[in-house]
């Protein structure tokens, strides 16, 4: 993605692009890997598309792109003023406004998706790394574990990307893709542990200022180029991110079918299958 001349190949006689590529998680002193992969590199995949005569291209963007909820009882919308503030944020935003450029000055048709917290079969380390806690009886838990959070499991955001891949109507839009309704941390936090037979779940309770502090101490290591995932991880466990998708169900047609007790519970057998757990 960042040697534009080794993607021509991968666009020639292409009808779709789904664009998913991307740094979630940078190294210690990699901060600008974020702006480089998924800002100029989605660029080049789109320059790259265009020269290719590529029909569509949907780019899989984030629910970081569009920031925080700025009160529990509004949902994110497709309407919503973006509001990113961290790094990753900030370079999936600027990457939709790129895709959304060559939308306007008809290059080429684009859907812009926006998955939320990913969960299911092939999950990331970083999933399996919360299980882990949570299957000692005793994960640590950031506040009152009251916060929303959509989740996207990857069927629903399988089923997202056929439906932006058919629909005429979806070109030149922004869809958020995630379960029917958002969950609460404690909901995620016991479905896990159900899944994995935990019968008593103790959380270590952490203030809700320690995370406060974790987020303000990621945005300022962030400006001198230092990214420490747990200070990133742990200055998000408080907030509320969550999204309504009734654009998506009344233009789409999208209508999830998993929820968080099957999709969890894929999530936990694959992680026993691979001999995470």
């Amino acid at each position: 993605m960042t040697e534009p001349e080794t993607l021509s190949s991968a666009t020639k006689d292409i009808d779709i692009v789904i664009h998913a590529a991307g740094v979630i998680h940078p190294g210690l002193l990699k901060v600008h890997d974020l702006y480089k992969v998924n800002r100029d590199g989605t660029r080049n995949m789109l320059v790259a598309s265009v020269a290719g005569r590529v029909k569509r291209f949907i780019y899989i963007s984030s629910n970081s792109a569009c920031g925080i909820n700025k009160k529990r009882s509004a949902m994110m919308t497709e309407r919503t003023k973006p509001g990113p503030y961290t790094p990753y944020g900030i370079s999936k935003f600027q990457a939709e406004q790129i895709v959304r450029a060559f939308q306007e000055k008809g290059k080429i048709q684009t859907v812009i998706l926006r998955p939320c917290w990913f969960y299911g079969p092939g999950q990331p380390d970083r999933q399996t790394t919360l299980m882990k806690m949570i299957k000692s009886g005793k994960p640590l838990l950031f506040g009152d574990g009251d916060n929303l959070r959509s989740m996207s499991y990857i069927g629903n955001v399988i089923q997202g990307i056929r439906l932006a891949m058919e629909k005429e109507n979806a070109i030149g839009q922004i869809y958020w893709i995630a379960d029917e309704r958002p969950y609460t941390t404690n909901e995620i936090y016991g479905s896990i542990a159900k899944h994995l037979g935990v019968n008593e779940l103790k959380p270590r309770k952490i203030p809700r200022f320690v995370s406060e502090l974790m987020e303000i101490a990621d945005i300022l290591l962030s400006k001198i180029g230092i990214y420490l995932i747990q200070i990133h991880v742990g200055g998000e466990m408080i907030r509320d991110i969550a999204c309504s998708i009734a654009k998506a169900k009344k233009e789409l047609g999208y209508s999830p079918k998993h929820s968080l007790d099957d999709g969890m519970k894929a999530s936990v057998d694959f992680a026993i299958e691979k001999g995470q757990l």
